[in-house]
């Protein structure tokens, strides 16, 4: 399992390096890691520049929507909910 577990995250870093931007929710969902938080973490403490900034989770889901099918619940307030974006600054 640490094989893959390495993979998916060497995955969403190069994902990230490439100019992506990537909420917790695009982490799950695409890459199949639960701690965005962590990498970005490690990446800064690589040296990398990681901005961040609050992004409706609608967004966020119209960009997951693009690789996947993902629904959400019918009841969770889409509109009022905001997730984290965090994009390599080059």
């Amino acid at each position: 399992m640490k094989k893959i577990s390495n993979g998916l995250v060497t995955a969403l870093k190069e994902y990230l390096l490439e100019g992506n931007p990537m909420t917790q929710l695009e982490s799950i969902a695409l890459f199949g890691v639960p701690l965005l938080s962590r990498e970005i973490s490690r990446l800064r403490k690589e040296g990398w520049v990681i901005n961040s900034k609050k992004v409706p989770y609608v967004k966020a889901l119209m960009r997951v929507r693009k690789h996947s099918v993902f629904e959400p619940p019918k009841n969770l307030p889409v509109k009022e909910i905001h997730l984290t974006e965090y994009w390599v600054n080059q």
